[in-house]
């Protein structure tokens, strides 16, 4: 009972659409009717502006930072439910129920979630994440490269253990939601940073 409590209440807190109401905030009335239609900071940045996409990035961060801190306050000693905790905030976040489950793609929320629970692979994705988008340009290439980052550095340092296997479970799902992204890269669609609007 207590697991199902968890991954709903991680749900819930990973599903509430900062970014989309930063972006309404800042006048952009649907950000899923602009830019790429991704409700995440790097549309809210593209379409609402430099401050308004700080605040959606690092309120999306803190919502998947909650989700397993609370957690951990709520099953102390139970390992296995902060890591389920992580995906389902995650799952939240891609999948909102507020906005028919329409969501970003978890890159944001994800690190948040994870952070506190495998610091040192968390530290190597944004690492990963930063070279990896300096060097292409494409920052949804940054994130995917950031993702498995995750979940390779986290199963390499602490084995098949529930943090690990909920690392590689994210990073599955952060790669698929940018199935999109990497068509267009492919077929040299994909807009990069710093290119101005078509």
């Amino acid at each position: 009972m207590l697991t199902v409590q968890v991954i709903a209440v991680a749900y819930l807190i990973g599903s509430l659409p900062f970014s989309f109401l930063v972006a309404r905030a800042f006048g952009v009335r649907d950000v899923r009717q602009v830019g790429s239609g991704n409700v995440g900071a790097t549309n809210v940045l593209r379409s609402a502006g430099k401050v308004a996409g700080a605040l959606a990035l690092v309120l999306d961060v803190g919502k998947g930072a909650a989700a397993a801190a609370l957690t951990g306050r709520l099953a102390p000693g139970e390992a296995a439910l902060p890591a389920v905790a992580a995906v389902a905030a995650v799952v939240g976040h891609m999948f909102p129920v507020w906005l028919r489950f329409r969501g970003g793609k978890g890159v944001a929320t994800g690190l948040g979630a994870f952070a506190p629970l495998a610091p040192v692979a968390s530290l190597g994705a944004v690492v990963v994440f930063v070279l990896a988008a300096l060097a292409t340009r494409f920052v949804s290439l940054g994130s995917v490269a950031g993702g498995a980052a995750l979940g390779a550095i986290a199963l390499a340092l602490r084995g098949p253990d529930p943090v690990a296997i909920a690392a590689v479970l994210t990073a599955a799902l952060v790669v698929f939601r940018h199935h999109a992204n990497l068509r267009r890269i492919f077929g040299g669609t994909e807009r990069r940073m710093g290119q101005p609007k078509e």
